[in-house]
């Protein structure tokens, strides 16, 4: 998604990416103890009151390392994909960008987070709360799709 020229500033307030952290290749495993039921959101069952093996975290989140980054973002535009200001974004560069994707996307020499949405030849970066615009990319623009979003990390 290349186009020649340049794209409008982004909204004061807009996601942007703040620190970039790339995943290290040889990283240890670090197995977590794993329950094999999903949990209810309801009242507890008293047979599920065992552990069942373990998982690596990064063997679950991450599926081509050396292609995977950590982002961490401000702002509140993609509220309703459940991004929040401060999240980390798990961002794989090798992944083809898909209508309806989040990806991070270079706009006016920035990073920022964005549903991608195609329509015939148009191109929109949709913000996922009402109070940012979308950002309308003409065949005059140039815009880089860095990376597709695959998980978010946020505090409860």
């Amino acid at each position: 998604y290349r186009r020649a020229s340049r794209v409008s500033p982004l909204p004061q307030g807009d996601v942007r990416v703040l620190d970039l952290h790339p995943i290290q290749r040889h990283t240890p495993p670090s197995l977590i103890p794993l329950i094999p039921s999903s949990v209810p959101a309801g009242f507890p069952s008293p047979a599920d009151d065992y552990f069942h093996g373990s998982i690596d975290l990064n063997e679950h989140l991450i599926h081509r390392r050396e292609s995977t980054f950590i982002l961490r973002v401000s702002g509140w535009s993609m509220l309703r994909a459940g991004i929040h200001d401060g999240d980390e974004l798990i961002v794989d560069r090798s992944l083809e960008p898909q209508n309806g994707h989040v990806v991070i996307a270079v706009v006016d020499n920035e990073l920022t987070c964005k549903r991608l949405i195609k329509s015939g030849p148009a191109i929109r970066l949709v913000s996922e709360n009402p109070d940012y615009p979308e950002i309308l990319v003409d065949q005059a623009q140039e815009i880089t799709i860095w990376g597709v979003v695959t998980r978010v990390l946020h505090k409860v």
